[in-house]
């Protein structure tokens, strides 16, 4: 291990863990470590994968303690590597999208007052209104979601002024939900951050700003405006938008640059070095997006838990069936971005039903069937092409509900298209799932692409795959089979959303 300077540190809080990296210059790997929160702590706060759920409101959440302690320990981690942390001139991160933390009127005087000898979680016990975040999958504002659209006149409206229809998991739909459900926790709040926004407070021992691409996923960022969106407020906080914009405080417009040194806590406890500078946090997926800069038309797949089509472009489009950010670092420049919930879990799902292998790989029968399955499953003249829609959890783009919906079409032309009452063999869905997902990104993502050539459909232009997904060589060689594009390719990028944070 190298102790030759400068490093830097950077940070992914996802959603089932909590990973660090170390990094040189040039981007060589000098340490890493993580906490996965159900194998570290899952006893400890009952929770699968990394969250909660009240399935009768439908919420899904996090204890923001788990995520102090798991800070902690990834940091000790890191130490019993003998990593040299007092190199570290620079701390940034990525953290899960749309999650939010409510911080006490005790947090500043608490933040700024941590010392070495006793653990975050002990320290910041009474730094939070609400001890839980809510978390991306999360399905429980609905109604909210309605009065959002309602205020600004349609979803295309709003999705004009904050990039996005209004989604379940947006950060104002939760926050105008929190207030109703829970008016004294609203009350007894000071301040909210974003779950990147929360981790770089941890290490700045003061309340950090939101950064401007992560903001963009609240339906409260009026991005043409840049600022907060008055009626939006207004709606969010039951007609007092001035507390709300306090308790939201100023964004940081610039993604680069430091916001100030590390907190003395973990230059005693860790070794950092003093002058080690704090730069803004932001969203896994513009993180993702700072790990491969892309040339125009080019996209990047993130096929983890969901999955995420990510292009990076000058044109502001925003439509109501897909997202546009602003970009993390650089001003003018926008990041258009699919999500789908049903990602990885929902291939997990068709994969759970098929018979276990001998050979204790999970996912063999599934890869299997995936390549041995003819596309659309139209494997002679005359065949009815087969498509599904495969949403185990209520979906973002359609906002539609949880339901799986089996279907035929004329093979040749796509008429005729039938609704299948009684399921086709399972086997059959280990292909149509993943076409079913590819065939969606290529069709949302048409507006800012192009066609390849006259009478072909439009299609981005290089397509990168990272996250747990693209290891799978079924799930990327039909991908690569649906999108037709110039090239997939499949990042070996492990790290790619912390050395986004890094950089």
């Amino acid at each position: 291990m190298t102790d030759n300077g400068p490093l830097y540190l950077g940070f992914d809080l996802s959603t089932q863990q909590l990973k660090a990296i170390v990094i040189q210059s040039d981007l060589s790997i000098v340490s890493s470590a993580k906490v996965d929160f159900d194998q570290d702590f899952g006893a400890k706060y009952k929770i699968k994968k990394g969250v909660l759920v009240n399935e009768q409101e439908g919420e899904v959440f996090a204890p923001v303690a788990l995520w102090l302690e798991s800070l902690d320990l990834v940091l000790q981690r890191l130490q019993e590597q003998n990593t040299p942390l007092n190199c570290i001139k620079g701390i940034s991160g990525s953290c899960q999208q749309h999650g939010s933390v409510y911080w006490s009127h005790e947090a500043e005087q608490l933040l700024g007052g941590l010392t070495a000898d006793k653990s975050l979680v002990d320290q910041l016990a009474g730094a939070f209104s609400h001890p839980f975040a809510p978390n991306w999958q999360d399905h429980s504002t609905q109604h909210e979601c309605d009065k959002f659209e309602e205020t600004m006149g349609t979803a295309e409206r709003l999705a004009q002024a904050t990039g996005s229809a209004a989604h379940h998991r947006f950060t104002g739909t939760q926050i105008m939900r929190l207030r109703h459900k829970l008016p004294q926790m609203y009350t007894s709040t000071s301040r909210i951050s974003l779950v990147s926004s929360f981790l770089a407070s941890l290490f700045l021992g003061s309340i950090a700003p939101m950064d401007i691409s992560d903001v963009c996923g609240m339906n409260l960022w009026d991005i043409p405006s840049n600022t907060w969106s008055s009626p939006l407020l207004d709606l969010a906080s039951g007609g007092s938008p001035d507390d709300l914009r306090a308790k939201l405080g100023e964004v940081r417009q610039d993604g680069g640059g430091s916001m100030g040194n590390v907190s003395s806590y973990f230059v005693n406890k860790y070794n950092f070095s003093p002058d080690c500078g704090v730069a803004p946090f932001t969203g896994d997926n513009p993180a993702t997006i700072l790990a491969l800069p892309l040339r125009p038309l080019d996209a990047i797949v993130s096929l983890g838990t969901s999955t995420t089509f990510l292009m990076s472009t000058p044109v502001y489009k925003p439509d109501p069936s897909y997202h546009f950010f602003n970009h993390p670092t650089t001003p003018g420049q926008y990041m258009f971005m699919l999500c789908y919930k049903n990602g990885g879990l929902a291939r997990e799902k068709v994969r759970d039903v098929l018979p276990s292998s001998e050979s204790g790989d999970v996912w063999e029968n599934f890869n299997k069937h995936a390549l041995e399955t003819a596309p659309l499953d139209v494997r002679k003249e005359g065949d009815r092409a087969k498509l599904g829609l495969y949403f185990y959890l209520p979906e973002i783009v359609p906002n539609i509900k949880a339901g799986t919906w089996r279907y035929t079409c004329d093979a040749n032309s796509g008429e005729g298209l039938e609704e299948v009452k009684e399921p086709w063999a399972k086997e059959t869905d280990a292909r149509a799932i993943i076409e079913s997902q590819a065939l969606s990104m290529r069709l949302r993502s048409q507006k800012l692409v192009t066609a390849p050539r006259e009478g072909l459909p439009a299609q981005p232009g290089r397509v990168y795959l990272v996250g747990g997904g693209s290891l799978n060589p079924a799930i990327t060689r039909v991908l690569g089979m649906c999108w037709g594009a110039d090239g997939v390719y499949k990042l070996d990028v492990g790290e790619c959303v912390r050395v986004g944070g890094c950089v």
